[in-house]
């Protein structure tokens, strides 16, 4: 079973949360998926300089901001943090195709509290369920959330998922995920390492191999009906400029397809 954990009070930058369609649309408004708040904070100002262009940000799970998306919210740059998600929206005609691309890759790893550390090593059959004790892992929600996919498909990989599938603390998105055990109201966590990076109440406790999981890609389109300045933005975070934001949150290059 899994216990769905929502409304949890996110740590938010300039145009986070919220709904989408009361942003102005004199501004370019980019829907990026959660595990990008501290990179996309960062790199707003940077963007207006760059590129002439204010920009608002709406920050939630992808699958979430998928949906808004379909269903008519104004974004103008959608950021998935998984392809099937994008592939949601590009099916149902909501990107412009030519200007998707793979912006960026991440990794998966297994986390505590700073201040309860946990020594686990990351393998087969590995005593997940142990170390849980009568606690529970904290995940973004594993039906729907990229970082809650890719989590279930690598415990499942390893063959504990079966174990502990009855002590999951499903999250809204990765980020609240990532409050649960920086709080310490989970004693583990499964996260990307940007967000483990970008919290100093966690620590990792292992990092998943990546043959464990599909590759974490993270693609970026134009939406069908974008404003005129959204594509010099997707053009200015595929840039040398914008890199520098992204590698210092750990983010890694897109695995190639």
């Amino acid at each position: 079973m899994v216990l769905m954990i929502t409304g949890l009070s996110l740590a938010a930058g300039p145009g986070s949360g919220g709904v989408a369609a009361q942003t102005p649309r004199r501004d370019v408004l980019i829907f990026a998926a959660s595990s990008l708040q501290t990179a996309l904070d960062d790199l707003a100002d940077p963007i207006r300089r760059g590129t002439g262009t204010a920009v608002r940000i709406s920050y939630a799970a992808s699958s979430a901001l998928a949906r808004q998306i379909t269903e008519g919210a104004p974004a103008d740059v959608f950021i998935s943090a998984d392809l099937d998600w994008m592939d949601y929206v590009a099916e149902r005609g909501r990107i412009r195709p030519e200007s998707r691309v793979d912006l960026l890759g991440n990794q998966l790893v297994l986390i505590a509290p700073r201040d309860r550390p946990v020594k686990l090593a990351i393998a087969p059959n590995f005593a997940l369920r142990d170390a849980l004790g009568s606690n529970r892992l904290a995940l973004a929600d594993p039906a729907v959330v990229p970082a809650g996919k890719y989590a279930r498909l690598a415990l499942t990989t390893l063959g504990v998922w079966d174990s502990v599938a009855d002590r999951i603390a499903g999250a809204e998105n990765v980020r609240a995920a990532l409050l649960l055990v920086s709080r310490g109201e989970a004693p583990l966590g499964v996260v990307y390492a940007t967000d483990a990076k970008a919290d100093p109440g966690v620590m990792v406790v292992d990092t998943f191999p990546p043959a464990t999981h599909p590759p974490i890609v993270y693609p970026a389109a134009v939406t069908s009906t974008a404003s005129s300045g959204a594509a010099a933005v997707l053009a200015f975070l595929k840039s040398d400029a914008a890199w520098p934001a992204f590698e210092k949150q750990g983010f890694t290059k897109p695995a190639r397809r």
